[in-house]
C-alpha cells in the first residue's frame, strides 16, 4: 500500500479556501458527547475469520455485525489472510469463542434483525444506499439470492430502483428519501465496491524500467506486442506497476493506440470517456494533472483488449514515462465484490454512507451533504482515487467545518469503540538536551491520521525488533481514545524512550485548517486540544490546503496558529511542505516544514548532506526528516542512523521543538 499523500503529489489540484460560498449550521458538538461513540464494552465475542469469502457474504456479516453490536458487542471479524484485526483481539478483554464456520453465525443471530435490504448488483452505489437502509432497519444488506438461502424477510429490494449510469440520481434519492432519518454526527464516505485478485494468474513480462526515474525523463511512445495473447479467449490484459515501490513514482500512462494487424481498434487519453471501455481495473490507479493515468507502490491498473476475430498482430503503442513494469495475461486477473469494511460501524450509528468524488457535479452533492451537519462532524470513510480525491475532498470538507477521518479499511469499530483500556494523559518528560551548532534532525512517520493504518501497517512495523535504536515521531490519530482506546494505550504503553507519539494531520481528524470557515476554525482547534489533553500529546503534523496554483502547501498564518495556541496545548507543528524551506513562529508558536528525501536508507542520507550544503556551522540548523510509512520500518530507521554522522544529531519532536524554540529567541 502506497501512502494517499504521496500517491496524489506530484499532481494534487485542490479547491482556493473559501471557494464554496460555505453556510454553517449554529450547532456545533458539545465537549460531552463522544465525537466516535461506542456502543457498550464487549464481554464476550464470537470470532471467525472471513478471508475466504467473498464480499457478498462479508457485506452481509458486517452489517449483521452492525446491529447485533449495536445492542451489545458480540461479533468480531478477521477479513484479510494477513490477519491485520487478530493481533488486538486479545486487548479486548473478552471471552472468545472461535467459530470455523462463519456463515454460521448468520442462524446464531438472525433473530436480531429484521430482515434484508437487497441490494442490486446491476448497481454497485446501491451498495452504499442498502448499508444506509441496515441501519436504519435494523437490517443486513444482501442479494436476493442470499436472503433467500439464510431464511431473511426482505424488507426493501432495491433492484431496478436506479439507473447504473446515474450516480447522482442515486445518492439524490438518499439524500433525500434517507438523510432526514439518518443521525447528524456522522457521515461516512466508502466504496461501494473493491477488486480482488484472482489467484494463480500466468502474467508475461512486457517491459521494465529498472532505474530510479523520478521525473519523466524517460517518457517516450513505446509498441509493446500482445500477439502471443491473441489465443486467450477473453481478451488480453495489460497491467501497469510500479517497478520500484519504495519511492512512489511507478508506472505512468499519457495515451495509449491499439492496432491489431494494422487497424487502429482503439485510441485514448486517461480519463477521459474513451478509456472507459478498455479500463478494466482503475481502482488502484490515479488521474495525474497531465491527464495521465499513474500507479505508485504496490498499486497498479488493467487494460483490457479484446481484437477482433482471426488478428495475427495486436500491437499497444503506450505514451509511457517513471518507474514501470507492464505485463500481460490472457486470464481476467480480478473480480468485483462489495467493499465490507467499516460498515458494520455505519450501521450502528445508523449514518448514511455515499460515495461521490469530490470534482464536477458529484462533488456539488458531496457540498450539499458537507453542508447539512454541524461544524467538526466527522466525515469517516475515504475519497476517490483521482487527482481531486483526496485534496479535493478533504480540501471541501474542511471549508464545511467537516474533519475528515480516513476510516474505510478500519475493522470490527464497534468493539474497538467499546473496550475499556487506560489511555494515558500524561505528557513525556523532555530529554535534557543543550543547544549546540549542530544539525538536529527528527524523523516523523506520517500516516497516522489514517486510524486503519493505525490498526494495520504502524502495528506491523511498531513489532520491528530495530524499534526504539533510534528517535522516532511516530504520528497516531488522537481519536483512537474513542474509536480505539486500547489500540492507542498499546503503542502508549510499549513505546520505548525513543518513541514519541504525536498527532496526525492535523490534530482531532484530517483537515486543512486554512480552509475553514472563520468562525469556525476555534471550534476545531478546541476539539483538537481536548483530545490532545486526554491523549499526552503536545506535537502534531499537520496539512494546509494547496495554493492556487496547485503545485505547493500554503503556510500557517498567525490566524490558524493563534487559534491553536489558544485552544490546545501543541508547543511545535511539523507542516506538510516536502522541501524543508519553511520555519516561522506564527502567533509565537514554532512551526517547521517537512523536508521528504525519496528512497531508502543510503539515499535518504546522501540527500540530507546534500540539503545542508552551504551550512556554515555557525548557528543551529533543524531538519524534520518525514519517514514513509508504507515503505519504511524501524529497521530502515536504524540504518539511517548509523548512515548520519557528524554534524547530524537525531532527537525526538519534543527535544527538537524545545530547542528549536530556544534558536528563535537567541
Amino acid at each position: 500500500m502506497v501512502s494517499r499523500r504521496t500517491f496524489l503529489r506530484a499532481n494534487a489540484v485542490v479547491l482556493a479556501a473559501g471557494g464554496l460560498g460555505v453556510s454553517l449550521p449554529a450547532q456545533a458538538a458539545t465537549a460531552a458527547t463522544p465525537l466516535l461513540p461506542g456502543f457498550g464494552r464487549p464481554s464476550r465475542l464470537d470470532f471467525a475469520d472471513l478471508s475466504t469469502l467473498h464480499g457478498d457474504d462479508q457485506l452481509l456479516l458486517t452489517t449483521l455485525q452492525g446491529v447485533v453490536n449495536r445492542r451489545d458487542p458480540r461479533l468480531y471479524f478477521n477479513y484479510n489472510a494477513e490477519g491485520y484485526d487478530t493481533a488486538w483481539l486479545d486487548s479486548t478483554g473478552a471471552r472468545i469463542t472461535r467459530h470455523d464456520q462463519p456463515l454460521d453465525l448468520i442462524a446464531r443471530y438472525r433473530g436480531e434483525a429484521r430482515g434484508a435490504i437487497l441490494h442490486d448488483p446491476a448497481v454497485p452505489d446501491s451498495v452504499n444506499v442498502a448499508t444506509t437502509l441496515a441501519g436504519l432497519e435494523n437490517a443486513v444488506a444482501a442479494t436476493a439470492e442470499q436472503a433467500a438461502e439464510h431464511g431473511f424477510k426482505v424488507i426493501t429490494d432495491l433492484r431496478g430502483r436506479f439507473d447504473p449510469d446515474d450516480v447522482l440520481a442515486t445518492y439524490r434519492w438518499q439524500l433525500d428519501h434517507l438523510f432526514p432519518r439518518c443521525t447528524k454526527a456522522l457521515l461516512s464516505g466508502l466504496p461501494p465496491t473493491r477488486t480482488v485478485k484472482v489467484d494463480n494468474v500466468q502474467w508475461r513480462e512486457v517491459a521494465r524500467e529498472s532505474e530510479r526515474i523520478r521525473d519523466s525523463s524517460n517518457r517516450q511512445v513505446r509498441t509493446f506486442d500482445l500477439s502471443q495473447e491473441l489465443s486467450g479467449q477473453d481478451g488480453v490484459y495489460l497491467r501497469f506497476q510500479d517497478s520500484l515501490g519504495d519511492d512512489g513514482w511507478g508506472a505512468s500512462v499519457g495515451s495509449v493506440v491499439v492496432k491489431a494487424d494494422g487497424t487502429t481498434i482503439a485510441s485514448f487519453t486517461p480519463g477521459t470517456d474513451a478509456e472507459t471501455p478498455y479500463l478494466f481495473d482503475g481502482l488502484n490507479s490515479a488521474i495525474g494533472g497531465d491527464s495521465n493515468r499513474f500507479a505508485d507502490g504496490g498499486n497498479y491498473f488493467i487494460y483490457r483488449f479484446t481484437a477482433p476475430a482471426g488478428t495475427r498482430q495486436l500491437l499497444v503503442e503506450v505514451d509511457l514515462w517513471n518507474q514501470f513494469l507492464v505485463t500481460a495475461t490472457t486470464t481476467a486477473p480480478t473480480r468485483v465484490e462489495p467493499f465490507p469494511y467499516f460498515r458494520d460501524y455505519t450501521v450502528a450509528m445508523r449514518a448514511m454512507v455515499f460515495w461521490l468524488p469530490p470534482s464536477g457535479a458529484t462533488g456539488a452533492l458531496l457540498d450539499e451533504i458537507l453542508g447539512k451537519v454541524p461544524p467538526t462532524t466527522p466525515y469517516a470513510g475515504w475519497f476517490s482515487n483521482d487527482v481531486a480525491g483526496e485534496w479535493g475532498g478533504v480540501d471541501r470538507a474542511s471549508q464545511h467545518a467537516v474533519e475528515v477521518v480516513p476510516a474505510d479499511y478500519y475493522m470490527n469499530a464497534t468493539v474497538h469503540a467499546g473496550v475499556r483500556a487506560k489511555v494515558s494523559d500524561r505528557v513525556r518528560p523532555v530529554p535534557r538536551a543543550t543547544l549546540r551548532n549542530r544539525v538536529y534532525l527528527t524523523l516523523t512517520v506520517g500516516e497516522g491520521d489514517n486510524i486503519q493504518y493505525c490498526q494495520r501497517r504502524m502495528r506491523q512495523i511498531w513489532d520491528d525488533p530495530a524499534r526504539g535504536r533510534v528517535p522516532t515521531n511516530w504520528t497516531v490519530s488522537p481519536l483512537l481514545a474513542d474509536i480505539g482506546p486500547a489500540l492507542l494505550a498499546h503503542y502508549q504503553r510499549t513505546a520505548t524512550e525513543h518513541d514519541l507519539l504525536i498527532a496526525g494531520p492535523s490534530g482531532a481528524g484530517y483537515t486543512y485548517p486554512g480552509s475553514w470557515p472563520q468562525d469556525a476554525l476555534d471550534a476545531y482547534t478546541a476539539l483538537t486540544g481536548r483530545f490532545l489533553r486526554r491523549t499526552g500529546m503536545n506535537l502534531v503534523y499537520a496539512y494546509n490546503h494547496r495554493n492556487a496554483a496547485g503545485d505547493g502547501w500554503v503556510a500557517f498564518d498567525e490566524r490558524i496558529a493563534a487559534s491553536y495556541r489558544k485552544n490546545t496545548p501543541l508547543r511545535g507543528i511539523i507542516q506538510s511542505w516536502e522541501t524543508g524551506d519553511l520555519q516561522a513562529a506564527p502567533a509565537g508558536l514554532p512551526v517547521i516544514g517537512n523536508f521528504s528525501p525519496q528512497g531508502k536508507a543510503q539515499e535518504y542520507r546522501d540527500t540530507l548532506v546534500k540539503h545542508i550544503e552551504g551550512w556554515d556551522g555557525a548557528r543551529p540548523l533543524f531538519i524534520a526528516g518525514a519517514v514513509n510509512a508504507w515503505n519504511w520500518a524501524p529497521s530502515d530507521i536504524a540504518e539511517l542512523g548509523t548512515l548520519l554522522g557528524d554534524p547530524f544529531e537525531i532527537v525526538r519532536g519534543d527535544t527538537f521543538f524545545k530547542l528549536l524554540a530556544q534558536s528563535m529567541t537567541t
